[in-house]
């Protein structure tokens, strides 16, 4: 309800007047790496994040023609970060793992100043290279036609491995 159309709701609500107030302005939808790489275990929330990831898309393109970009779309892809939702999880401080929601805007708005769509963002733990790889590898699954979400297949393992510890 939230990831998706909470996110739906606000653009059919704002987006219109958005266009039509001959202004600068963005849109934001926060998605998920989860959205993008599909790893198993939390299916509704990977489902919904990609569901945000395509109507995020269609949005910016929509956007393009409709405003000559003067108004824009922008997918916010950010890595492990500390929010209320974390602590209301029971995690009372911050991972060292973890960026700060501030670091997150911050690395938001340096993106969005260099006119990016997909704005995504590493963490302490998995740099931005490590995160393209994973998504490479990822729709590569639909281009060599291998098992659903690979990654984790058993038969793909070592497969993958050796993908990711490819320098080039």
């Amino acid at each position: 309800e939230v990831n998706l159309f909470g996110a739906l709701h606000c653009i059919q609500t704002f987006v219109p007047d958005m266009i039509a107030a001959d202004l600068p302005g963005a849109v934001i939808c926060t998605g998920s790496k989860q959205g993008i790489t599909l790893p198993p275990g939390d299916t509704a929330y990977n489902v919904s994040k990609a569901a945000l990831k395509a109507l995020s898309e269609s949005l910016s393109h929509d956007l393009v023609s409709q405003t000559q970009g003067r108004v824009t779309a922008h997918l916010l892809i950010p890595g492990f970060t500390y929010t209320g939702f974390t602590r209301a999880r029971g995690i009372r401080e911050k991972p060292d793992g973890a960026w700060t929601p501030e670091q997150v805007a911050q690395f938001m708005a340096a993106r969005m100043g260099e006119g990016d769509f997909y704005i995504l963002c590493p963490d302490n733990e998995v740099d931005t290279a490590t995160d393209r790889k994973r998504m490479q590898w990822a729709a590569g699954d639909v281009a060599h036609n291998r098992p659903a979400l690979s990654r984790w297949h058993p038969d793909y393992a070592e497969a993958f491995k050796i993908f990711m510890a490819d320098a080039g």
